[in-house]
């Protein structure tokens, strides 16, 4: 949907035009207000669901486990929203909203490692799940701090950097002798890899950032799904 200005350019109510890939692509208002509100909606929902897994947690290891994971789900959201509302209201603040973008990317590798933490602590996954249990957060290290030094430098190399930290760990729960939840797992897995096709679509699918950030929710909440009913009451579930 476009419309006409009165010198005659055009310009786009819902799509800006795609940039070059050294450069960033500038949302609409449209745009921006659907990228806050996409992920702004999901952070009471994330504390609450961070508290029902203290709630039910029974031993030292599932309260640590309830925090880690709680910790990374809320901070996604919550940074994402900070970042997109600096990034619509206050763009002219360019250091403020350069910081809140590597914040963005940064906590993206804390959520992964998160979401693995209840799986490799809490799961019988054989003897290479102690080890992955901190090589998820040297790789996350590593992601955190190649964003410090190269941040939106080398995009193709983010989105793979990303996408190996989602898929190495997994490797590893694969393995598990326990196979409840691992289809809400691939569920979950497959809403993210298939949210990446809009993660790299704008200013080609109009909205393709906050379509995005819905599959990023979606994936979430399956994964929640599983931990809170496989590793949380799964007793309770039972009886």
């Amino acid at each position: 949907v476009k419309k006409v200005n009165l010198r005659g350019s055009v310009c786009y109510r819902f799509m800006n035009n795609r940039v070059p890939p050294h450069k960033r692509y500038q949302p609409t208002e449209y745009e921006h207000a659907a990228n806050c509100a996409t992920h702004a909606l999901w952070i009471i929902p994330s504390l609450l669901g961070s508290s029902v897994l203290h709630f039910h947690s029974e031993d030292q290891w599932e309260r640590l486990s309830a925090w880690v994971y709680g910790a990374g789900l809320s901070s996604l959201f919550i940074i994402s929203t900070l970042f997109h509302t600096v990034a619509w209201k206050k763009s002219h603040l360019r250091s403020v909203e350069h910081c809140f973008h590597m914040c963005d990317r940064m906590v993206i590798y804390f959520f992964i490692a998160a979401s693995y933490a209840p799986w490799l602590n809490l799961r019988e996954l054989g003897p290479w799940a102690c080890h992955m249990r901190w090589l998820v957060w040297v790789m996350a290290s590593f992601g955190t701090t190649y964003v410090f030094f190269f941040h939106e430098r080398y995009k193709i190399m983010e989105l793979i950097c990303y996408t190996v930290m989602g898929v190495f760990p997994a490797l590893v729960i694969l393995s598990m002798p326990e196979q409840s939840g691992l289809c809400e797992l691939l569920v979950g897995g497959a809403c993210y890899c298939l949210g990446i096709v809009f993660f790299k679509s704008d200013g080609i699918v109009p909205f393709a950032h906050a379509i995005w950030h819905l599959f990023v929710a979606v994936g979430a909440a399956v994964h929640y799904y599983a931990i809170w009913r496989y590793l949380y009451t799964q007793t309770v579930v039972l009886l």
